[in-house]
Formats: C-alpha cells, structure tokens, sequence
C-alpha cells in the first residue's frame, strides 16, 4: 500500500500552471516543511548539527489544484494525504536525476480559521527552516467567498471548498 499523510508547513506560494489540450487542468506544485518528532542533537558550538525539518514536494491536480491556487499561502499549516511516486530523467549534462514527490488525493487546512485572532496566530516570526526561506512572517488568512444567491428551496448556494463552521444558517 503506498499511501502518506503530512502536516506541514507552506514554504511558499503554490506554484500553478494549466496542462494543454482539450481540458485544461490545473496543475499545482508546492513545498510543505515537516518537522521530524524527537529531540534536538546539539553540536559542541550549540548549533544544532541535524535538519530539524524535511522539505516534501507536493503536486495537486484538477480541483485540488485549483483549491491550492485560490487558498493555500506561504506560511500556512495544512494537512495533506496521497500516495508517493518516484521517478527520474537525464538532465542537461547526461547525469540521471531521480524524483520523489506526493501526489495529492486530499488537502485541508491544519489551523482553525479563527487561529489568528488575538494577534497570536501561530505565523507571526514563524521560523527558518534552511534555504533562507523564512516562511514565517505576512501570513493573513484568505477571505471565504460570499455565498451566492439562494436557490429555490430556500437554501443558499455554498461554493466548493468551503467549510461548514461559521456558516449563518437562518
């Protein structure tokens, strides 16, 4: 069975790109930051000598895609379940280069919406996890859209991607 669960963090924005053809499907690629469980080995410095997190390629297709496009932003922390693929080519110079990357069946957002209330949303200062990317700092939560207008039964038109919690029902 070859099947992962992640939670991490974004290290940057999605990157989004439409496939050609007759269906174009959007084709998301971002990097989650995960940190490793146990403790911190120390060096004689006091720096610390072991990568505290490792850097995992995700890939979404189609809606999910789409939904990484329109919410996902450096800095979030989001739960992520696929399955792992390999694969490798031959670049420029001839030397073969193999990739690992997961292919994302479900993504969803690891913090409450209503995390950053109070000021201590959990991204503010964040931290730097190698690479000179700090992932931390500028993160605000994108905006739900508005619902559209009521259907006939009365109830209203929620869009896609949209969580249940803090919906005004009447």
């Amino acid at each position: 069975m070859n099947r992962v669960i992640l939670m991490g963090r974004l290290t940057r924005d999605p990157e989004v790109r439409y496939s050609q053809g007759e269906r174009s499907m959007a084709i998301a690629r971002y990097t989650l930051a995960v940190d490793r469980r146990g403790r911190r080995s120390q060096g004689q410095d006091g720096g610390d000598q072991q990568q505290t997190a490792d850097f995992i390629p995700c890939v979404a297709f189609d809606r999910a895609g789409e939904f990484a496009e329109k919410y996902f932003r450096q800095g979030m922390r989001v739960l992520v379940s696929g399955r792992i693929q390999t694969g490798s080519y031959t670049n420029r110079d001839g030397q073969k280069v193999y990739t690992t990357e997961v292919i994302v069946d479900d993504q969803e957002f690891a913090d409450s919406k209503n995390s950053n209330a109070g000021g201590d949303n959990g991204y503010a200062g964040g931290g730097n996890y190698g690479g000179g990317s700090n992932y931390g700092g500028g993160y605000q939560q994108p905006s739900r859209p508005a619902p559209s207008s009521a259907i006939g039964d009365g109830f209203m038109n929620i869009p896609d991607g949209v969580e249940d919690e803090g919906l005004p029902f009447n």
